[in-house]
């Protein structure tokens, strides 16, 4: 499943972001303990990759998380007073393990900048079984080092994510919930230098990378 952006000024191709999760049928809402009480409501969806547990409550302050993958660590603060329910769900499926032994399966060098995970099929495809609403004020931007969620329209956040290491061209359409240390935008970087497979503009990194953890504090 694929998302297309808007027209974005300098792209001569229209690009698209990958599905943060995939999507079907009329999906069931079913609300979760503390997240529902509190605001946060996860829907089930199709194209659960792992069986999970939906996220139990949102999460509040800065919440250190380091990305742990073949290519070394990426370190990065994720905002939960901005985006509460965003790190709420990357949190849980993180201590899950759901995130284990997942491909960081796209690479784009041309028009956008972002290295995109979060999908242990590889496929881009794939989510957690359920998704949500974004969480958007409209000042959004996506300069270096942003973390934020890929999608496949509004309110269709699951497990997918992109990482930017280079500042990019995006509508305000998608959930920023956290920023790179500069030790883990050296290490985008460093994946992004060796490009896509085939040194084409936009597929798998030449070099795979695999998300072997995620550590949490």
């Amino acid at each position: 499943m694929r998302l297309r952006l808007t027209a974005v000024p300098l792209l001569l191709l229209t690009v698209s972001l990958l599905a943060g999760c995939a999507s079907g049928g009329s999906p069931e809402s079913t609300p979760s303990g503390d997240a529902a009480a509190s605001g946060c409501e996860y829907v089930e969806s199709a194209g659960g990759v792992r069986d999970v547990e939906f996220p139990s409550a949102e999460v509040s302050g800065v919440v250190e998380a380091t990305l742990q993958t073949s290519a070394g660590d990426i370190p990065m603060t994720l905002d939960g007073d901005r985006t509460p329910c965003t790190v709420g769900s990357f949190v849980s499926l993180a201590e899950q393990g759901y995130y284990d032994d997942s491909p960081c399966h796209r690479l784009t060098t041309e028009g956008i900048f972002v290295l995109q995970c979060g999908d242990p099929s590889g496929t881009g495809m794939g989510g957690p079984g359920y998704s949500y609403a974004d969480e958007l004020d409209g000042t959004e931007t996506y300069p270096a080092g942003t973390v934020a969620m890929a999608n496949a329209g509004p309110d269709t956040n699951g497990s997918q994510f992109f990482l930017v290491y280079e500042d990019t061209p995006l509508p305000p359409s998608y959930t920023v919930f956290g920023e790179l240390s500069p030790e883990g935008l050296e290490a985008v970087q460093a994946i992004a230098a060796e490009g896509a497979e085939g040194g084409a503009g936009d597929g798998p990194p030449a070099s795979p990378v695999t998300i072997t953890g995620i550590a949490l504090p």
